[in-house]
């Protein structure tokens, strides 16, 4: 196990079946579509096409908006690992990401 993972509560949230099942809901409602690109994402990861259930918000320790459907999109991996991930650094942390 990672330390972040040891460490940052949170973490453990995306291990929940209960996250699990809103993970599905939400590419399901979306129809496995990148809300972001508009790329189908159908590939398995670790494929750049494969989904992601992104937070549109980063929660950042949240509770309610890691939970919330409504700050959930669907994004294929590449995005994710590229355009979002580069956004979220630039921004500056909370105290609940320790």
């Amino acid at each position: 196990m990672r330390e972040r993972d040891r460490s940052v509560k949170w973490r453990g949230w995306y291990k929940t079946e209960r996250w699990r099942r809103l993970r599905e809901e939400v590419l399901i409602r979306d129809g496995y579509i990148c809300q972001q690109t508009g790329v189908i994402c159908s590939g398995k990861y670790p494929a750049r096409n494969s989904p992601v259930a992104d937070h549109k918000e980063p929660h950042r320790g949240d509770e309610a908006l890691f939970w919330d459907i409504n700050n959930i999109q669907t994004v294929s991996k590449e995005y994710h690992d590229t355009v979002k991930q580069k956004q979220e650094r630039a921004q500056p942390r909370g105290i609940l990401d320790f």
